[in-house]
């Protein structure tokens, strides 16, 4: 397999095996996908269920889902610790910044109240657009111009 240096979409050079990156992200992706929809991420009336915990009908099951994510995701970023760069890239893409601020916290209660409210985070979105329902698509698609929205902003302000 041969490696060739390009100049990536943001003008920084980056190591490209082109076939094997899009299977291994098809592959995450899928599995990725199949897991919310077997878990019922995907299924707006069951998250809220989960998140309404007021209400006298809860349910825990949710709580699994998560539990399970952390089981997976631990191991995998201890031994991302251990290699000095990712196998089919220069190196691994990780957010700088790690303090707690003003623009994290009102994220984060953005996006906790838009899946309290939809039973939706992006994620389990994305993988119930294939069920083609309107809502769904709603959501989506106004989660896609929140993002431009905060593009277009974020580039003003720089």
């Amino acid at each position: 397999m041969t490696e060739h240096t390009a100049i990536g979409h943001h003008g920084t050079p980056s190591t490209i095996h082109a076939l094997p990156r899009v299977l291994v992200a098809l592959v995450a992706g899928a599995v990725f996908g199949f897991g919310l929809s077997l878990s019922g991420m995907v299924d707006p009336a069951r998250v809220i269920g989960f998140l309404d915990i007021a209400s006298g009908h809860w349910d825990p099951s949710l709580m699994f889902v998560l539990g399970g994510a952390v089981a997976v995701t631990m191991p995998g970023v201890l031994l991302q610790r251990r290699f000095s760069r990712p196998l089919l890239d220069r190196t691994f893409h990780v957010p700088a910044v790690d303090r707690i601020d003003g623009r994290l916290l009102a994220g984060s209660a953005i996006f906790g109240a838009g899946w309290g409210l939809a039973g939706f985070c992006p994620g389990p979105a994305v993988a119930a657009l294939s069920m083609g329902l309107a809502p769904v698509v709603l959501f989506v698609a106004s989660m896609v111009a929140g993002m431009m929205l905060h593009d277009r902003l974020m580039a003003r302000t720089k």
